[in-house]
């Protein structure tokens, strides 16, 4: 198909990869755009607590370079900093009225570069690690990079400022091993004020919103005589396009059974720790200034992460080794989809704040929560035509690590839309694609996998006390 300014574009999801998808768009000149989501992101916005149940509706986000061989998302990531950083001078740099809501309180500042410290559970260095510091080195970002082990590197931490964020958690000291390397270049961004901000930005851009439980929630996507889609609403409406791009992240595969199979949805477990604002010692040692972006046992199969404290006090902890599964009736098929389950399974959280980070132990966990992400069968976006569908793409498969694309990710979807894809490097990556493959990243299991939230032991509120 081919797109002219005037073509009528119906996006559906207002999370990263629709709102990313609508701004870039709007900025390449598309007249008619049109966002569909059942969940009101506009007036209740993105914040936890605010009842929207996305990926994109979260405390924050880690924004990481290191990709082991996969050298194509590390400068993708590498151009979104870029814009992070703008953004952040933009908003600093505005009056508050002409701010959202959201960012008119507290600190106006979406990007924390705080710091990435990849902290192993043994006494060797993972291969994808080795990877991502040789791939540093041929893009000549390497003095970014503090390897625990090595005497030039920690030498020039101290000389810049670094030095106390290189083993926060003091396991040289208490275990006699700490294998890990810093990013100085990394760090998170405060999620709901992102998506905020992004959604903001494209309504004055022109990009219009329907945000409604019955209005925006699109059951059917049909195709008329002439081969136009139409989405069916769940208050009963049809709205006919010239292209629908299908970005319900969780929900994706619940409006294109053609992509089971491909993409499945999952949930990581996430917890929180509220510091008290009467505890100064734990403020200060949790605060971006002191403490990095951690993630731990990559290499091991232990898979945490944690962030320091948010202006808030809140410190976020994620399990992301294991992703779960919850099946249902969907359309007629039998797949995963979101559950509105708001424990964790037991064994997620503990082994990494007692070894970790033990002072926090005592205030045990103050929420828990899953993360619903939609996962494809090797890890990269999704974002192609559907096969059979001309006039409907999917932009999904963000796989756990979509968020810090926010800002440059719909400049590599419009290229896609625009028919251009096979001619570049990430259109060719994120094609609509199949596997054989014994193992498609836990894809193959189906309903009857371990990974199954029904089979599970869901934590209660007495093991959220250590």
């Amino acid at each position: 198909m081919s797109l002219h300014p005037d073509s009528k574009i119906l996006i559906i999801g207002s999370g990263v990869f629709g709102l990313s998808t609508a701004l870039w768009l709007a900025r390449s000149g598309y007249r008619r755009i049109t966002v569909f989501d059942m969940q009101d992101t506009g007036w209740k916005g993105y914040a936890p607590g605010a009842g929207i149940k996305s990926a994109s509706a979260d405390i924050n986000k880690i924004v990481r370079f290191s990709y082991g061989n996969e050298i194509e998302y590390q400068r993708l990531a590498s151009q979104a900093a870029e814009i992070w950083d703008g953004w952040n001078q933009e908003i600093a740099s505005l009056a508050e009225a002409e701010l959202p809501e959201v960012l008119r309180k507290g600190e106006r500042k979406l990007w924390h570069k705080c710091g990435f410290l990849r902290m192993g559970a043994g006494d060797e260095f993972a291969d994808t690690e080795l990877q991502t510091l040789r791939n540093m080195e041929i893009e000549g970002i390497r003095d970014t990079q503090f390897k625990s082990d090595d005497d030039n590197d920690i030498e020039r931490a101290a000389r810049t400022g670094w030095a106390h964020k290189l083993d926060v958690c003091s396991r040289q000291e208490r275990f006699g091993v700490h294998k890990a390397v810093l990013d100085s270049s990394a760090g998170f961004v405060v999620a709901y004020k992102a998506c905020a901000w992004a959604q903001h930005l494209a309504r004055k851009a022109g990009v219009e919103f329907i945000l409604h439980p019955t209005n925006g929630k699109v059951v059917g996507i049909d195709t008329t005589a002439d081969h136009k889609p139409v989405l069916r609403t769940a208050d009963g409406k049809t709205h006919e396009g010239d292209l629908v791009v299908v970005a319900g992240g969780g929900w994706t595969a619940g409006l294109l059974p053609e992509a089971v199979g491909l993409i499945e949805t999952t949930a990581g477990s996430v917890a929180t720790i509220q510091i008290p604002h009467d505890r100064p010692d734990l403020w200060d040692r949790f605060s971006p200034e002191n403490f990095p972006v951690v993630t731990w046992g990559m290499k091991e199969g232990k898979d945490i992460y944690s962030f320091p404290r948010d202006e808030n006090g809140v410190i976020k902890i994620g399990f992301r080794k294991i992703k779960w599964t919850s099946y249902g009736n969907v359309a007629g098929e039998r797949i995963s989809a979101p559950s509105a389950e708001e424990n964790i399974p037991v064994p997620a959280l503990e082994e990494y704040i007692s070894l970790n980070l033990p002072e926090l132990a005592e205030l045990g966990l103050s929420s828990t929560w899953l993360c619903w992400y939609t996962d494809s069968i090797d890890n990269s976006f999704v974002v192609d035509f559907v096969p059979g569908r001309p006039r409907v793409a999917i932009c999904s498969g963000g796989s756990g690590h979509g968020f810090k694309f926010l800002p440059i990710l719909g400049r590599e979807v419009v290229k896609v839309l625009e028919g251009n894809g096979d001619q570049t490097v990430y259109g060719k990556m994120w094609k609509w694609r199949t596997s054989t493959a014994k193992e498609r990243n836990g894809l193959e299991e189906g309903e009857e996998g371990p990974r199954v939230l029904d089979k599970q032991r869901m934590a209660s509120r007495e093991d959220w006390v250590f």
